[in-house]
């Protein structure tokens, strides 16, 4: 008997077009021998609307069949086209609600659409990835995939996640943290501390993602700027050092029935860009195919791949991460390993890199899909 899986997509962030790239990813590579897939996506209002009513009769899922749109010849099931797709409004929307001990995904008449086992969600940003959509799950009782509460909330907020890895014993790169009330009652103090930084400077909304929002500073007459602009995303704002060296990824999944967790082989992303501190931003992960190239395993020295791999496993560890992580480092000239951040839902559509570094360490796209639904399910 196939188990009922609410893939949950889309979501109130700027994220959004994202996520629903990824849950084509995920549906089209779903094992239907095992799984029935629920998709629904939660529109830029927040209401939760049922998708795939154009799904084709081939079960082929795309872009335009989750946002409930005919689809064309050609559809964009692995990267986003200069037109960003949104889940559409409704005046039908659906919800979750706990009955005895099931989880009904049920319509606005109170009609029980599916009784769901387990959650996908494939939600970025904030309201998806910070622990909020978490609790709700929590509440509710159902098992669902990836980081927890905690690990969520820590692993979005770039202050609380540096300060969980200096614990840890992980090196962290020079920061200040700005928050909202500082900003407002004491800028010039705010700009004098950040100005001891080094340039560049990497200026970054604290509770975001996939590169959006962030601006590098090569000049202190760019910083004002530059922090106002990261506030659009979140009013609380982390200033980074930049700091030269090659961009390390590695993937972590998290270990079966209490074992350790594991790391795939370290990838590096090259940015095709000769600019020195040119960084990976949010076209060249979503809309520019040609824009960044992944090399995995990485070309290190294999002492530092072990390094590497330790340290994801204990990044992953120190904000007490579930199912799966993608870690970011820095390697530098003077074989320093300095991490960056720790992604709890990555991207995850076939070409993403947390699925490639994966799939050239040994699990193909499916099986992984298939290992993260099955720790959902064990774990919770």
């Amino acid at each position: 008997m196939t188990k009922n899986v609410l893939v949950l997509f889309g979501g109130q962030s700027p994220e959004h077009p994202v996520s629903i790239v990824t849950a084509a990813g995920v549906l089209n590579a779903l094992d239907i021998n095992h799984y029935t897939p629920i998709p629904v996506g939660i529109n830029p209002d927040g209401d939760w609307v049922l998708a795939g009513t154009h799904q084709p009769a081939g079960g082929e899922w795309s872009v335009a069949t989750l946002i409930n749109e005919q689809p064309t010849a050609v559809t964009h099931t692995t990267a986003l086209s200069d037109e960003l797709p949104e889940v559409p409004a409704t005046n039908r929307p659906v919800a979750l609600r706990k009955v005895n001990s099931e989880t009904q995904l049920i319509d606005l008449d109170g009609n029980i659409i599916a009784v769901i086992d387990v959650v996908f969600p494939l939600l970025h940003g904030p309201n998806g990835e910070d622990g909020t959509v978490q609790g709700v799950f929590e509440t509710l009782g159902i098992p669902y995939v990836g980081a927890g509460v905690l690990a969520s909330a820590v692993g979005m907020d770039k202050h609380f996640m540096k300060i969980a890895f200096q614990h840890a014993g992980l090196k962290v790169g020079p920061w200040v943290t700005i928050s909202d009330a500082a900003w407002r009652s004491n800028r010039n103090g705010m700009l004098d501390e950040v100005a001891k930084l080094d340039l560049p400077l990497f200026v970054k909304p604290a509770r975001g993602g996939s590169s959006l929002g962030i601006r590098r500073v090569t000049m202190l007459s760019e910083l004002e700027d530059a922090i106002e602009y990261a506030r659009q995303y979140d009013p609380k704002v982390v200033v980074e050092a930049g700091i030269l060296g090659r961009e390390i990824e590695c993937g972590v999944l998290d270990g079966a029935n209490g074992a350790e967790p594991k790391a795939s082989y370290p990838g590096e992303i090259v940015v095709t860009d000769d600019l020195e501190f040119q960084f990976y931003d949010f076209t060249s992960k979503y809309q520019s195919a040609d824009s960044a190239e992944l090399s995995c395993p990485a070309d290190l020295p294999a002492d530092v791949t072990q390094m590497v791999r330790e340290q994801s496993v204990r990044a992953f560890q120190a904000v007490d991460g579930a199912g799966l992580s993608r870690v970011d480092f820095f390697y530098t000239d003077d074989e320093e390993l300095v991490i960056n951040e720790i992604n709890t839902m990555p991207g995850f559509t076939p070409i993403s890199m947390y699925p490639q570094m994966w799939q050239r360490t040994g699990i193909e796209y499916p099986e992984l899909i298939d290992t993260l639904l099955e720790l959902a399910l064990q774990t919770r």
